[in-house]
């Protein structure tokens, strides 16, 4: 597997006439300001992506932007020592990730996530979330801006005690990241393969989730074909009767794509902030999930 290379600037701004090198290069001078965040680390694709996901508000970029480099230096659980190690490794034995190539019809990207092991005691939420974190940074390095983010999670073979295994704390940091500052217009939520106790997840999540992302998602009986609606069947790996590859082969080439990238993790470990530079009070983890603020305003059809 070889190393990703970092999806040319050019390309942006030809898949996105809408948005200018002027855009990205006053959003560089703001960056000048602002002494806490990494300005040195931070490439002209990290401005273009949040600018692109903010849709071209500077005002609303700006503060995504530090936000999501903020909550990247303070929740260690999923974006501190980010390597193949031990941790990682059973996440991937527990947990397929498998970034689909076949985008939706409206050429959204899709991610489809499933049980791998279904034994619940290896069900390690954090180090879930981790790797999931590091599987779409390198996805996002390479494709650059999309017009549309799609999550699938298949709950074939879920059990109650996986429920019972997510630590509210960390569901509130997951979800908080994903609508407020992930570099994404993010287009659906859609549960595969619903259990008896779905309502019993929906009211886990409930508190934690705004009126626009609850709005869509959508849940699919066992069974049920209403989901390729959205995305095409052959779209998904080969045991969910798609024609993508297989679990082992998807699973193996991570493996591979972790180990080969390790750089671009060190690299990525410099984008963090300096609390002690930061004008006026610094952040802390308790003052932020003190707040539930609304900066990034998720998409909706």
């Amino acid at each position: 597997m070889s190393i990703i290379k970092q999806f040319p600037l050019e390309r942006e701004f030809e898949k996105n006439p809408d948005i200018s090198r002027e855009d990205i290069a006053k959003l560089r001078e703001w960056l000048k300001t602002q002494p806490h965040l990494p300005a040195e680390h931070l490439t002209d694709l990290d401005l273009f992506l949040v600018f692109h996901c903010c849709e071209k508000s500077p005002e609303v970029a700006k503060q995504v932007l530090d936000l999501h480099y903020t909550l990247r230096t303070l929740i260690h659980a999923f974006f501190k020592d980010r390597q193949l190690d031990r941790k990682i490794d059973l996440c991937l034995d527990t947990v397929l990730y498998a970034a689909l190539p076949t985008p939706t019809k409206e050429g959204y990207r899709c991610v489809y996530l499933r049980l791998l092991e279904f034994d619940p005691r290896n069900f390690i939420f954090p180090d879930v979330v981790k790797t999931f974190m590091m599987m779409f940074d390198l996805w996002q390095h390479e494709e650059g801006s999309w017009p549309g983010f799609v999550i699938m999670i298949d709950m074939d073979k879920a059990v109650l005690g996986h429920i019972t295994r997510l630590e509210v704390m960390t569901v509130r940091q997951v979800l908080y990241f994903l609508q407020e500052c992930m570099y994404i217009r993010l287009k659906g939520v859609h549960f595969l393969n619903a259990p008896y106790f779905m309502d019993k997840l929906m009211m886990l999540l409930k508190p934690f989730l705004k009126k626009e992302l609850l709005d869509m998602i959508r849940i699919h009986q066992v069974g049920a074909d209403s989901l390729y609606e959205y995305v095409p069947k052959e779209a998904f790996p080969k045991e969910e009767g798609g024609q993508y590859k297989d679990h082992a082969t998807i699973r193996e080439e991570l493996i591979q794509r972790l180990k080969a990238n390790s750089d671009f993790f060190k690299e990525e470990s410099k984008k963090r902030v300096n609390e002690n530079l930061r004008p006026g009070k610094k952040a802390t983890v308790e003052d932020l999930f003190g707040i539930q603020g609304s900066f990034k305003k998720l998409d909706i059809d």
